[in-house]
């Protein structure tokens, strides 16, 4: 009875805290509503690049907002990985776990997909992974920028991936790297069209895995902007914008991680072909 109590009692509370928030946001639109509701919503406005210290022009060593949130991600990486693992406590500290979850679980992901023999390639994988998570989260922070949102910098990571695991395939294995785009299990007059099409679809590799990143995470951030003009043009009723924002928000936090991982663990893949190139 004193539990079903608490649980009725509990479920009160909740209901009280949610319609008093509800107020507190009707109120605020009615008081912050503009003069003249109208939607201004322009979504890709976020994604400029603009150099830091003013001006138009973008030269090619230009200090710009990009290049800031880039440097800053890597501070992030620098803060978590080194300073929050120096001293190496046998109980770890909160940051100590962290950089150990992160080590551990990219890590296993290199042994799994790639195989023993790729964990000698897996500082750099570990590094494309933990950029790409900073930079993805980094974004998230309101009035941030994305560098992860911009084909440049997600097109040169995937050609980076590209050229290395091309050059590795063929130091490793010479001629036997074309094994790669030879289907041995497929009738033999077939082969070679399924070898013309195994070539296009290994030089599609870099755009399709640039592409994917970029995508995702500016289509997120833009569905975010769209919103939050509504709800600046929508007065009082610009909670229901605002409902969707926080659910758009969480949606986007797993997406910033789960598009690190869908990059890294596309690298591995590509990394075991190098190293193992069969059909």
């Amino acid at each position: 009875m004193a539990d079903q109590s608490a649980k009725q009692g509990s479920g009160g509370i909740a209901k009280i805290a949610f319609f008093v928030v509800l107020a507190i946001v009707m109120v605020s639109g009615l008081i912050f509503a503009p003069e003249h509701a109208g939607l201004a919503i322009h979504p890709m406005d976020q994604f400029k690049i603009a150099p830091l210290f003013g001006g138009d022009h973008l030269g090619a060593f230009t200090p710009t907002n990009e290049t800031l949130w880039m440097v800053l991600a890597i501070v992030g990486i620098v803060l978590l990985m080194v300073v929050g693992t120096a001293g190496g406590k046998e109980v770890p500290t909160r940051t100590q776990s962290v950089a150990e979850m992160a080590y551990g679980f990219v890590y296993k992901m290199v042994e799994d997909v790639a195989g023993k023999d790729a964990v000698k390639y897996f500082p750099g994988i570990m590094t494309l992974f933990m950029f790409i998570v900073f930079a993805n989260f980094l974004g998230l922070i309101p009035t941030s920028f994305t560098p992860t949102s911009h084909i440049a910098v997600t097109a040169v990571l995937a050609m980076i991936v590209f050229v290395f695991v091309t050059v590795l395939g063929f130091v490793k294995n010479g001629a036997g790297f074309l094994g790669l785009f030879w289907v041995s299990s497929a009738p033999l007059a077939l082969r070679p069209v399924l070898a013309l099409i195994e070539l296009i679809s290994y030089f599609v590799r870099p755009v399709s895995h640039s592409i994917r990143l970029a995508g995702n995470v500016m289509a997120g951030h833009a569905v975010i902007k769209v919103f939050a003009g509504f709800a600046a043009a929508l007065g009082m009723f610009g909670f229901f914008p605002i409902l969707a924002i926080s659910a758009v928000y969480a949606l986007e936090v797993l997406v910033a991680f789960i598009q690190a991982y869908v990059f890294t663990i596309l690298t591995c893949v590509y990394l075991k072909d190098a190293l193992h190139p069969s059909h």
